[in-house]
């Protein structure tokens, strides 16, 4: 006797998304939370604001998906940024389209997001038990037969015909996203490529670093550099941290800084200030404001060329004396202003922990499930939806997009 269809562990993006689709195909679903309430990590997504999904189509989505964004292609197809968007606009959730193709709740706030989510599953018949924490998957004769619960009032076995794991990865692990899903794959014998921190700040060498804190760069130029190539260029946005680097062109770039330092590679950043001007243009720039304010000091000029916060760290960098005056500027060190801006440059020595990530790379390795299905190829009955398969991607709005549509297939099949 089962107490359910359907056993979803975990009420995030997708465990929420794979309890309404499996209801809507007329099943009894009960989604096994350890937290007191649902979806705690998407209620601090976008910043508080959650950023729902993206515009893009589903080539577009591809590009910004890795390691093999081929695999998710059935589950788009499955449910895809036009269905979220309809389910939000049936809960009553207004949404809004921003810069680079992002959907936004109109209010601003993700917990708008997360209680119409919520509400849909209850609407739909989906149970749930909070507070609760899933100790083992019961497996018998190579198929799921149920979950292991423990919570306040004791242990107890649950018994069921299909289990979706929807536990999440790593990243943020306060919200409750600690790793339980690789455990469990691996106890059921599935085998994990290695969890890094993803889309996370980076660490770099230098003095200067907390005296650039707070500093934000817009349209600038970002190339990440690994044993002397350069591996990705991106512009747009930065912000400097008292440790480092972080910001959306930094985030980026992230994943790959993450896993050319855990293989003890040499990593490079280098900031293009100057994006719009190359070397020659940005010289005759300089050499026409050196000499229409010649009596001004350096340190007076800089501010016209950078932000006020940077100019000390740029004028010790490229050893000027900023009470010099523009008159008496020599060619080699205009060459020096000239190079350190279009090659503002250091060393990346490590990356923040899960702490500080919005997602992780590695998981569940994706050639043992049924990218039609989202089943194991290893267990019958065994589902795995979200961040806890090895597909990750870039910001924008692609990650919870994978969540939902790859929790919506696990519980329609």
């Amino acid at each position: 006797m089962t107490d359910c269809d359907v056993i979803v562990i975990g009420a995030g993006a997708s465990g929420l998304l794979a309890a309404i689709s499996a209801c809507r195909s007329g099943k009894r679903v009960l989604v096994v939370e350890k937290n007191a309430r649902v979806a705690r990590k998407l209620m601090i997504t976008g910043k508080g604001r959650c950023n729902i999904t993206n515009s893009d189509d589903i080539k577009e989505f591809m590009g910004n998906i890795y390691p093999e964004p081929r695999f998710l292609y059935p589950a788009f197809k499955s449910f895809f940024s036009s269905d979220i968007l309809a389910m939000l606009d049936e809960a009553g959730v207004e949404v809004v389209l921003e810069r680079g193709g992002r959907y936004f709740p109109a209010s601003g706030k993700a917990v708008d997001v997360v209680d119409a989510l919520f509400a849909t599953a209850r609407r739909a018949g989906a149970k749930f038990l909070f507070s609760t924490i899933v100790t083992d998957i019961i497996v018998a004769n190579g198929a799921v037969s149920g979950v292991k619960i423990k919570s306040e009032s004791g242990e107890k076995s649950l018994f069921a015909d299909k289990v979706i794991v929807c536990t999440g990865g790593k990243s943020y692990p306060l919200t409750g996203s600690t790793g339980d899903g690789y455990d469990f794959a691996r106890e059921c014998g599935h085998s994990l490529s290695e969890t890094l921190p993803a889309l996370v700040p980076l660490v770099g060498k230098g003095e200067f670093f907390p005296k650039l804190k707070g500093l934000n760069l817009k349209n600038i130029s970002a190339s990440l550099w690994i044993d002397g190539k350069k591996s990705h260029e991106e512009f747009g946005e930065l912000e400097f941290t008292e440790f480092g680097v972080s910001g959306p062109v930094i985030l980026t770039m992230s994943r790959w800084a993450v896993i050319a330092l855990h293989e003890n590679r040499k990593v490079r950043l280098s900031i293009d200030l100057k994006p719009a001007l190359d070397e020659k243009k940005l010289d005759a720039r300089i050499l026409r404001d050196l000499d229409a304010n010649g009596k001004a000091k350096l340190k007076a000029l800089f501010r016209e060329w950078l932000p006020m916060q940077m100019v000390p760290v740029f004028i010790i960098l490229a050893k000027l004396d900023a009470e010099k005056f523009a008159s008496q500027l020599s060619g080699d060190e205009r060459r020096r202003i000239v190079s350190l801006m279009k090659d503002f440059e250091f060393d990346i020595v490590g990356h923040r922990d899960f702490n500080e990530a919005i997602v992780t790379s590695g998981g569940v390795s994706i050639n043992e499930i049924n990218q039609k299905t989202m089943e194991s190829k290893l267990v019958k009955g065994l589902f795995f939806a979200g961040e806890v398969l090895d597909v990750d991607a870039n910001t924008g709005g692609y990650n919870l997009q994978i969540a939902f549509s790859t929790g919506w297939l696990a519980g329609k099949d």
